[in-house]
């Protein structure tokens, strides 16, 4: 059996009351059941936890999904902290050992003490940007994609700690001009093909 987290970073603050996020994380769910043999674990980041249980939750699964919104470009307040907290949390305790260097050569192997090899995991973001502000020249982020940008710092941290990407998956334009159901589809689709890839060897 595959067991997968899903870590719900929306939140209640300002105009946002982190429905979408809620949203994207019982599509998530439906997919998954989809495939059968598969025990999940949710987190609502916004709604408390224990940061050790977090750190065992993170040892016990095979995939972790993160959905978050972005915030001012960023991860909002809630998921920071609870990545900080949890991670922190984790020091040899199986999330990550060090940071991978030796006193006798300080000058390589940065970023190869994480302890969650052989597990991956898949982000999801939504943005009141259109896809457009990154595609197209002259626009905002300047022809530079989500993951190449906004992002970089995110899949390091992931990398640091040993797990590897799967490929991510935006929602764009989610105030102005949203279609959730068409987004949804689009969503559950990109989900499914990614865990066919994943689990076919598995379930074969």
């Amino acid at each position: 059996m595959k067991k997968v987290l899903i870590i719900n970073g929306g939140q209640n603050f300002g105009h946002s009351g982190g429905k979408y996020n809620e949203t994207i994380t019982k599509n998530t769910l439906e997919v998954l059941k989809g495939f059968g043999n598969i025990e999940t674990q949710i987190t609502h980041v916004d709604q408390g936890y224990d940061r050790h249980e977090e750190v065992k939750k993170f040892v016990w699964a095979d995939y972790i999904i993160y959905h978050t919104p972005i915030w001012w470009f960023q991860l909002p307040n809630g998921l920071k902290k609870y990545i900080d907290e949890v991670f922190t949390a984790g020091h040899a305790k199986g999330i990550y050992l060090s940071d991978g260097r030796s006193s006798e050569n300080p000058e390589i192997n940065y970023g190869t003490g994480g302890m969650l090899g052989g597990r991956k995991y898949m982000v999801t973001t939504s943005w009141n940007a259109p896809e457009t502000a990154f595609t197209l020249p002259g626009e905002f982020f300047n022809e530079t994609s989500v993951d190449d940008g906004p992002l970089f710092g995110f899949h390091r941290m992931n990398a640091f700690v040993s797990l590897e990407k799967l490929e991510s998956f935006h929602f764009h334009d989610v105030e102005k001009n949203a279609d959730v159901d068409r987004d949804m589809k689009r969503y559950r689709e990109h989900l499914t093909a990614v865990l066919e890839k994943e689990l076919k060897p598995y379930f074969a």
